[in-house]
């Protein structure tokens, strides 16, 4: 499966790239990569509307369109899968 692009940097890490990045976290000199240019109080929110998103569509849900959707899922997961 090809790797996504949104991933960020591609490829392993250097030894040395590692702990550059350990020791600035460690002593407060960079936050993390992933709390950069964000606003805190946006990344709760969004994270408390993933939270209760996928409740709220279950409940939405008939049992009957449920149903559907796990069997499409399914079907996907085992296409194209061979029995030796």
């Amino acid at each position: 499966m090809p790797k996504r692009s949104s991933r960020g940097k591609q490829g392993p890490e250097d030894a040395n790239e590692i702990a550059f990045r350990v020791t600035q976290e460690a002593t407060g000199e960079k936050s993390k990569d992933w709390e950069e240019g964000k606003n805190p109080a946006a990344v709760a929110l969004g994270r408390l509307g993933g939270a209760k998103g996928g409740k709220a569509r279950a409940e939405k849900l008939s049992a009957e369109r449920r149903s559907d959707i796990a069997r499409k899922a399914a079907r996907k997961r085992w296409e194209g899968k061979k029995n030796d």
